[in-house]
């Protein structure tokens, strides 16, 4: 009987003793016992000492009171987190998609080629160069990411006077194979150009450049009008 009076009390005094004052005496004397209580009280999660020790306000439930700010604060933290990866994904696909660059021959007198074999052809004035997947050294561009890229160049030869043969083949390589080609045989023309425009999916890694056939040649090209170019249109996941 002493232990259920005894609960009773230290329920009646942990849950509320800011109504202290709006009780009557009986009640009033139910809280003093609870507070003088020196056993151990059937608290549960609530926080006694604050109940018992620092009653001044209805301070029982600090302790879920916390721990609910720390759970809120450490899921803040992990929003943050993830808003933060998502933020550097989404710079990582918009900053690699500004990939382009376009280069020319150095102009020059005379001509070049033939060769007994391909020659990779290195367009040496780069006026762009976007993401840096172009080197000039060698003339070829390699895929910095997945997509699909949109490749341009223009052949153009001048022998200098009629009768002369014109006699140039110029393609488009990737990786080892030849994507497309224009060549031109004949003594009718002096000078002679042509452009052609493709789309390739890329992988990252592969490569693009241009070679001169073998046997070939191209002659008197003062304004860099032999140009390669590239960019790329959109990024993929995969191909």
């Amino acid at each position: 009987m002493k232990i259920g009076t005894v609960a009773v009390l230290v329920l009646l005094g942990t849950l509320c003793p800011c109504v202290k004052a709006q009780v009557s005496t009986p009640v009033d004397n139910l809280w003093q016992a609870a507070a003088n209580w020196t056993g151990p009280l059937p608290c549960g999660g609530w926080d006694c000492d604050c109940v018992f020790s620092n009653s001044k306000g209805c301070c029982c439930v600090a302790v879920p009171v916390f721990q609910l700010e720390e759970a809120t604060f450490m899921r803040l933290v992990g929003l943050w987190k993830d808003l933060n990866s998502l933020n550097n994904q989404i710079q990582e696909i918009t900053g690699r998609r500004n990939v382009a660059f376009a280069a020319t021959l150095t102009p020059f007198t005379g001509c070049v080629g033939p060769y007994n074999k391909n020659v990779s052809m290195s367009y040496g004035n780069v006026t762009l160069n976007q993401g840096y997947g172009y080197n000039p050294a060698l003339g070829t561009f390699t895929a910095p990411r997945v997509g699909l890229y949109s490749f341009s160049y223009t052949v153009y030869s001048n022998v200098g006077a009629e009768g002369e043969r014109i006699y140039h083949k110029v393609q488009l390589m990737k990786d080892g194979q030849v994507i497309a080609s224009s060549w031109e045989d004949n003594r009718e023309d002096s000078e002679d150009s042509a452009t052609q425009t493709v789309l390739l999916k890329m992988k990252q890694g592969n490569q693009v450049y241009m070679e001169l056939a073998s046997g070939r040649f191209l002659c008197a090209d003062t304004q860099g009008y032999n140009s390669f170019s590239g960019y790329l249109v959109y990024p993929m996941s995969d191909i």
